[in-house]
Formats: C-alpha cells, sequence, structure tokens
C-alpha cells in the first residue's frame, strides 16, 4: 500500500504536508514553494518526505516528477484528512494529504517531526465545526513545527481544544501563540523552550509516557508578519459566507481570496513561514536522532 522514498543513509526525515501544494498556493508558486522546502530540509542534514497518494498508493516521500504532477494538477487530488485515506487508496485515486493524514502516514512510517505552515482548528462561529487536526494530533506521537494555527480560525477556542485533546503545545522562542500571519494572538502558552535539544528531551519524555502530538508553535519572522491582516481575513469569511462556501472547500476558498485581497502578500508570508517551519523542524529532527 505505501512507498517510503529511500533516504540518504543514517538521515532522519522530515514530513510534510501536499496539501498546501495542491490547494493552498497557485501554480507555480506552489510547486517554488514545494521545491524550496525540500530544498531546505536537505540542506539542513536530513531528508524531506512529501506525503500524498497517487494512484491508490501512499507515497512516503516525491520524486521530481510526482512533485511537479502534484503541482501542477491540483484539482486533480482530492483533500484527504486521516479517515479518507483509505477510501483513495482502495479507489486506486490521487489525495493531497491534511495535516492530520500527512501526520498519521508520518508516524506509521517512523517519522517523528513534521512541519506545516499552520495547523486546523475550530472555525469562527461555528464552534460545533472542528478540523480533524486537532483529533488526530492528540492521539499520534509525532511533533509538528507550525505557526500556530491557520489565523482565519477561531484561535482562542482552537487553543482551548487542544487542551482539553491533550495536545501538548510549545511554543519555541514564544510565550504566546502565534496566529499564522503574525508572531502572536495574546493567547498565552503553559509552555516555552528555547533550545532545540531540550525540545527533543521533553518530546522523547513525552512519547514515552505514552503521550501523543507535539504543536511545536513556531512565529512567523518579524520582518514577514502582515500587522493588519485581520480585516482581510474578516472581508474573506463574509466572502465565503455570501457564496456559501463551507466544510473542505472553505479553507482553500478562503486563502486564495486572501491572496487576492491582498495583493499576494499573504502569498510571500505563507511561503517564508512555511520554509521557517522547515529549518526549525530539520534542526529538531537532527536534536531527536542524537538522543
Amino acid at each position: 500500500m505505501g512507498r517510503l522514498v529511500t533516504a540518504r543513509a543514517g538521515l532522519p526525515a522530515v514530513a510534510l504536508e501536499s496539501t498546501l501544494v495542491a490547494h493552498g498556493l497557485p501554480w507555480p508558486q506552489n510547486l517554488e514553494v514545494a521545491r524550496e522546502l525540500e530544498a531546505t530540509v536537505r540542506a539542513g542534514g536530513a531528508e524531506p518526505a512529501t506525503i500524498a497518494v497517487v494512484d491508490g498508493i501512499v507515497r512516503i516521500g516525491l520524486e521530481a516528477a510526482e512533485l511537479e504532477r502534484l503541482a501542477r494538477d491540483g484539482k486533480a487530488f482530492a483533500k484527504a484528512g486521516a479517515v479518507d485515506v483509505a477510501v483513495h487508496v482502495a479507489r486506486k485515486t490521487c489525495a493531497a494529504t491534511t495535516v492530520s493524514a500527512t501526520a498519521m502516514l508520518a508516524a506509521r512510517a517512523g517519522i517523528r517531526v513534521f512541519a506545516t505552515g499552520g495547523i486546523g482548528g475550530v472555525h469562527r462561529g461555528d464552534e460545533g465545526d472542528v478540523s480533524h487536526d486537532l483529533v488526530a494530533l492528540a492521539k499520534t506521537p509525532i511533533a509538528v513545527v507550525s505557526a500556530g494555527a491557520k489565523a482565519i480560525l477561531d484561535l482562542p477556542r482552537t487553543l482551548e481544544m487542544l487542551e482539553t485533546l491533550g495536545v501538548l503545545v510549545i511554543g519555541y522562542r514564544t510565550s504566546e501563540l502565534p496566529a499564522f500571519y503574525t508572531r502572536g494572538s495574546g493567547l498565552e502558552l503553559e509552555h516555552r523552550v528555547d533550545d532545540l535539544a531540550e525540545l527533543a528531551a521533553i518530546a522523547n519524555a513525552h512519547w514515552e509516557l505514552g503521550g501523543g502530538g507535539i504543536l511545536v508553535a513556531n512565529p512567523i519572522p518579524a520582518t514577514e508578519e502582515l500587522a493588519d491582516v485581520e480585516p482581510w481575513i474578516e472581508r474573506a469569511l463574509a466572502d465565503a459566507a455570501a457564496a456559501g462556501i463551507t466544510g473542505k472547500p472553505l479553507t482553500p476558498y478562503l486563502l486564495a481570496r486572501l491572496a487576492e485581497v491582498t495583493g499576494g502578500a499573504s502569498i510571500r508570508a505563507n511561503r517564508t513561514l512555511a520554509v521557517n517551519n522547515a529549518e526549525i523542524a530539520t534542526k529538531l529532527a537532527l536534536a531527536l536522532a542524537a538522543t
């Protein structure tokens, strides 16, 4: 059912999601970002493993041609959470993996670190609309390096749900939850680390005690944050409501709409934070490998 692209001898792997490539960014920026993320991991001394389902086969790491196919033909790849993967495997169809699916598949392949942009969470205005990302993180032993949750979400409720589900949230060189496009949300975190060796020690202790996922909250670099993004988010949300867009299509729609109303600034910020997360995830993977 699965295939693991052979890593360079002795190198730890860092998982990368494919939904960002297929549905999060427009062509050709999506391919540029996908290649940059993989290059960032390799330059840091680890092996990138972009995960997707290609013609019914789970790929733990994509070849160059597969990565380009994912970017160029994104609409041909369904957006798949953890519960959807089996359907695409059985039907021999293609799917880009969300945070929940990537975390689940990476952990099954023995990968302990996963870099993404922002996780899903509780949607604004509907506390019953909760991403499966949170549930998957609660039960999957993997460290997810992320710029917090996506800014289009209800961040206070998302952080509360993470606590309820038992997801360990640790700020990396920050004491508050990042808000994706901005470094802070005003939401205080209970745990902070400033050293990756300490973070690796905490992660190992957490998993030895039977713990699940760890959300490593890593803020966007200060030079690239979008300080006045909230009015744009509200406009995009209003447009989505007027168009009756809900469920899985909502997040891709909002990200595309934000790109339009910000003149591409949100895409540049998304790219920067994703690469920054890949850098930190690579360093964490090396720290874990050294323990």
